[in-house]
């Protein structure tokens, strides 16, 4: 497997570049393709928060999102995708979906509300290793997605999960696990277990807020 998990660069929204680290499972790279950073505007948080259901892992033949009108092919990255929002408040995440396509595997992130957090996408090495004390987290596959989310949180205010499982196998073609790394001040991250690390997509929908990544067959 090709190393994508050394180096990144991080836009800023005037178009420029700094080198950057991240405390978990980041690292930075001397070469990538530059992501367009698109700032939106944050909504006003909702203040109704409800415990999600537990992730749905539907092995099957999923139908599309409602509002994607995104190509059924596509060429996608293998590098690092990165959009920054530091300046709106956490975005609770409370569903996490699952399904097979024609031509790629898809999870979805949703969010209350509206506004989908920052992220960071990229491809990382064994040992994948949780943000807290840093121990060892065992991942099955051959190709490791890090899904960062900030400012982002999975919990209510009274500590209660709002995604329930916190891994599992969705039995798909490429996507074979699915596990949390971390929910601590902000700071949410899935790993995705791949049969092998395939290029993917990343792009947002609305009503409500999600995150969408499809990794091709």
């Amino acid at each position: 497997m090709e190393n994508y998990g050394k180096w990144k660069i991080v836009l800023t929204a005037d178009g420029g570049s700094f080198a950057h680290s991240q405390y978990c499972l980041v690292f930075l790279s001397p070469s990538c393709t530059k992501v367009p950073v698109v700032n939106q505007p944050a909504p006003t948080p909702s203040q109704n928060v409800s415990v999600s259901p537990a992730a749905e892992a539907a092995g099957g033949a999923a139908p599309k999102e409602p509002g994607d009108t995104s190509p059924e092919q596509f060429a996608g990255t293998a590098g690092i995708v990165e959009i920054k929002r530091s300046e709106i408040p956490p975005v609770l995440l409370n569903a996490i979906r699952t399904g097979r396509h024609k031509n790629f595997d898809r999870v979805v992130f949703e969010f209350e509300g509206n506004q989908v957090p920052g992220y960071h996408i990229e491809y990382v090495d064994r040992p994948v290793r949780n943000c807290g004390p840093g121990e060892v987290v065992q991942v099955n596959g051959y190709g490791f997605l890090l899904v960062q989310m900030i400012p982002a949180q999975a919990h209510t205010d009274d500590g209660q999960a709002t995604i329930k499982e916190q891994a599992f196998p969705p039995n798909l073609p490429i996507i074979k696990e699915l596990k949390v790394l971390c929910d601590f001040e902000a700071d949410v991250q899935w790993i995705l277990g791949l049969s092998s690390p395939n290029r993917y997509r990343a792009f947002e929908l609305s009503n409500p807020a999600r995150l969408v990544i499809d990794i091709r067959h």
